[in-house]
């Protein structure tokens, strides 16, 4: 469902969630909670974020907790950010139990644009997410893990750790799924938390094409071409 790290290369779905064909459109318009966040969910995913936001206040308005997370992820994800916001509605849905609002403010706490970083807090949030294996927030949990570990800021650079998060989450989604977003995020950064780093973004995306995810090996390709091209 939400895939937290497709932020980073968000692609726009051919289909607009708020179009009536949408399998949640209906009861969300009646008031549903649960349908008016999985609409959110849904748009948010097809980059139609003043929708999104529309949909989950509704729903946060109801009491989801998801719904908080969600516009909590909303307010770190636009153009204009606004971290203070997103943590204050990050706390909130993780005091309602929310699987998904652990795996935000765990991202929050290591962003240095939130102020100083919180990486035992985070981890823990993380931890925590990461257990509840039939919540799709698990994924992104392990994931994000497996990132700290890969980064070395904030905790010592542990690769045994970074292997063994990633290899986790993959195998919730597909094999080499998580180490090729590690690889990809080592290739455009993200502010306040990774700096751009070519030879990891190597190191991840071979290992994702070993695990056999054929994007993975796609890029791994096309990165490692120039650089050999250059020596010759």
């Amino acid at each position: 469902m939400q895939r937290i790290f497709i932020l980073f290369l968000l692609s726009i779905a051919a289909a607009r969630a708020q179009t009536p064909e949408s399998p949640y459109l209906q009861n969300a318009q009646v008031g549903d909670r649960r349908a008016q966040y999985y609409l959110a969910d849904t748009l948010f995913s097809a980059g139609e974020y003043q929708h999104a936001e529309d949909w989950a206040t509704k729903s946060s308005a109801q009491g989801d907790m998801d719904a908080l997370a969600l516009l909590a992820q909303l307010k770190i994800s636009g153009t204009v950010v606004a971290f203070q916001k997103a943590k204050s509605l990050a706390e909130q849905s993780v005091e309602l139990g929310s699987k998904r609002g652990e795996v935000i403010l765990a991202r929050i706490l290591t962003n240095t644009q939130a102020g100083k970083p919180n990486y035992p807090r985070a981890i823990k949030l993380l931890e925590s997410a990461s257990q509840d294996i039939e919540n799709d927030s698990a994924v992104d949990a392990q994931m994000f893990l497996g990132l700290i570990y890969a980064n070395g800021v904030g905790v010592a650079q542990d690769n045994e750790k970074a292997t063994f998060w990633f290899k986790r989450s993959s195998s919730l989604s597909r094999s080499g799924y998580a180490e090729y977003w590690a690889g990809m995020i080592f290739l455009i950064g993200e502010k306040g938390f990774i700096t751009i780093n070519k030879l990891r973004a190597l190191q991840w995306l071979n290992l994702s094409c070993l695990e056999g995810y054929d994007t993975g090996c796609e890029t791994f390709e096309q990165l490692r071409a120039p650089a050999e091209q250059s020596r010759k």
